[in-house]
């Protein structure tokens, strides 16, 4: 599969410490991210538990630190970058699931990081959340995106209403 033309890909958003405490090993803040989900495919999904099972759940995979996060951003990346990725992802598929080399888990590679730039054809800055589960029979994966408000309304806000007059 060949990398798609966008110059967007996926980057760990962690807003607070709440994914420290959630999953091991946890991702990176900034580092860049794909869905992840073939890290679960050798493994018998109704017996996942703590933080594997969360990971499975709800979890992007950083590239690099190789931990879980819940919450990604739409970033820019430029093409180098992006190779880099492709290939630290391939180095990953060699050394945790046995690839038999980089040239032979780069097609794997090529497919997951092109899965992940798929999922960011919204504005840059918008935050992706992903829910998986799996029925005992089929696994589905379901990705959902918030993208932060251009203005905001500040009159919605009000609890307290003053009215100043003059004397």
């Amino acid at each position: 599969m060949v990398l798609m033309s966008s110059d967007k890909l996926l980057r760990v958003l962690q807003l607070d410490d709440s994914d420290a405490r959630i999953y091991d090993p946890v991702a990176t803040p900034g580092e860049w991210a794909v869905p992840g989900s073939f890290h679960f495919w050798d493994e018998p999904l109704e017996g996942l538990s703590g933080a594997r099972r969360q990971a499975f759940a709800n979890g992007f995979l950083g590239i690099g630190s190789f931990g879980w996060t819940t919450l990604v951003t739409v970033a820019e990346i430029d093409r180098a970058e992006l190779e880099q990725v492709t290939r630290a992802l391939a180095e990953h598929l060699v050394e945790a699931f046995g690839a038999p080399d980089v040239a032979a888990a780069l097609p794997a590679a090529r497919e997951e990081v092109a899965f992940a730039q798929g999922l960011c054809d919204h504005p840059v800055g918008s935050v992706i959340a992903v829910s998986r589960s799996f029925d005992g029979r089929e696994f589905s994966e379901d990705f959902r995106r918030w993208t932060a408000p251009t203005e905001i309304d500040h009159d919605h806000f009000k609890i307290f209403g003053v009215d100043i007059q003059d004397p």
